[in-house]
């Protein structure tokens, strides 16, 4: 962007020409050793400024071969006016140590100062701070350039930081689903036990339904062949042993009973034999 026309009056030799310190709109202290419209079209442009430096903290704008370098923080705005030959970083450099310099000195004091009110307090250490960048550009651009190097260290180690927190929330997620992941397995491994035993309760159940009904049935066939009890089969084998230790004589009345029975059996398992033939 470009600023209203500033006379180039300077030699080469003095590349910062002006600086200032401002609370908002309001300059509190400056300093220029050379003649020209700096301070003016300085203060005209601060309020446009402002608008800028709500979005960035550093803006530079260029106006015939000059910069005027701005650097914003905590509502106070530093400047520096330099050649545009001289480029920025040694402008920003000085507004780096203006800065610390007027935060050290006067800290909550200069929220209540005045206009101009700490141009003769802080107006000779602009001037100190604008010589020693000027005198010194190679040891300001090698501390500029370690500084720059410290900050990129600096965001790549909070970027590997916030990465390691990252990680370390998806562990903790992943530590807590191991715990679900182990609480079901638990309650599935009891649910199983569970299932398990009623399965052999039911199947030992089904056994013995089972060896009764085989058992029912056995019994049912012997009753068949032994008038339901098995005492009378026992008798009839009884007598039919004693009848032949009784010799000839009683053999035939043995027969005579021996017929008797079976035909009393025929009887008795006739009606039964209709009955389960019906």
């Amino acid at each position: 962007q470009k600023l209203p026309r500033v006379p180039r009056t300077l030699p080469p030799a003095m590349p910062l020409i002006y600086a200032f310190v401002a609370r908002g709109p309001t300059v509190l202290a400056e300093h220029t050793t050379h003649s020209g419209n700096f301070a003016t079209v300085a203060a005209e442009t601060l309020p446009k400024i402002l608008e800028k430096l709500e979005a960035q903290k550093k803006f530079t704008l260029i106006a015939d071969h000059h910069t005027f370098n701005y650097l914003a923080e905590e509502g106070y705005v530093y400047l520096v006016v330099a050649d545009e030959e001289f480029g920025r970083q040694i402008p920003f450099a000085c507004l780096d140590r203006i800065r610390d310099e007027f935060k050290s000195t006067y800290g909550e004091r200069a929220k209540d100062a005045i206009a101009h009110s700490l141009d003769r307090s802080f107006g000779p250490k602009l001037k100190e701070h604008m010589d020693y960048c000027t005198a010194n550009p190679d040891k300001i651009s090698k501390v500029t350039r370690v500084q720059q190097q410290v900050s990129e260290v600096k965001e790549i180690m909070m970027d590997n930081i916030e990465k390691v927190l990252d990680r370390g929330e998806k562990i903790e997620l992943l530590a807590d689903k191991t715990d679900l992941l182990r609480a079901d397995a638990f309650r599935f491994k009891r649910a199983a036990r569970e299932v398990k035993g009623r399965m052999w309760w039911r199947n030992a159940k089904m056994y013995c339904i089972v060896c009764s009904v085989i058992l029912f049935l056995g019994y049912f066939a012997a009753a068949q062949f032994c008038t339901f009890t098995l005492a009378d089969c026992v008798g009839a084998h009884r007598r039919q042993h004693h009848g032949h230790g009784d010799g000839g004589s009683n053999s035939t009345g043995h027969n005579h009973t021996f017929g008797h029975v079976l035909y009393s059996k025929r009887q008795v398992l006739s009606p039964q034999l209709q009955s389960l033939n019906a």
